[in-house]
């Protein structure tokens, strides 16, 4: 529906993020990018998660996820070319030229991170790219089509078993997790959620 019109590369991020951005690009709002670096950024992360948390065998629960994540968009993974690896974008954070590299080589319209600093306007407006917090973009797609999106955030809900949430406690969760538009937006979908 949309997905041939919008492409985003989306930075390590949060569970709650990860999960409805990958909610909407299966629904097919956008199409998903990644380096192989950030998958190693989100193992990395999730790894930490899990171990603060004490889970058994974290590096090994935190792996299954990323490659949970290729399997389910293998056409996501972007190997940069040589010739668009070799370029530098001066971005204040040289770590995150990978993420701009796949930006570029996708043809993306936006890079989703939470890092916007990282990520200023005056090196990505030349390249058409604008970047956006996960927050942002999650509520500007489903204002694309609210039903489709309210239906593919209600499957995701529902598919959440540790704990289970009722539409109320997803949308707290949400805000907990910094999802405050999002989160908005959503309310006025509860009965449907």
């Amino acid at each position: 529906m949309f997905a041939n019109r919008y492409t985003a590369p989306v930075d390590a991020c949060s569970a709650p993020r990860r999960d409805l951005l990958l909610t909407l690009a299966e629904a097919e709002f956008f199409r998903v990018r990644w380096s192989p670096r950030i998958l190693d950024e989100t193992r990395s992360a999730l790894d930490k998660i899990f171990a603060e948390r004490k889970l058994e065998n974290a590096s090994a629960r935190a792996g299954r996820s990323v490659d949970a994540m290729h399997r389910a968009f293998p056409e996501a993974l972007v190997e940069a070319h040589a010739s668009v690896a070799a370029m530098a974008f001066g971005l204040p954070d040289p770590k995150d030229e990978h993420v701009l590299t796949a930006a570029v080589q996708t043809q993306a319209q936006a890079v989703v991170t939470e890092n916007i600093s990282d990520f200023p306007a005056r090196i990505l407006a030349p390249l058409n790219i604008e970047a956006r917090t996960a927050d942002e973009f999650i509520a500007d797609t489903i204002a694309l089509d609210e039903g489709k999106a309210v239906a593919a955030i209600r499957t995701l809900r529902v598919r959440l078993k540790r704990p289970e949430m009722s539409a109320e406690d997803y949308l707290r969760s949400l805000e907990a997790h910094g999802l405050f538009v999002t989160a908005s937006v959503l309310s006025g979908h509860a009965d449907s959620i």
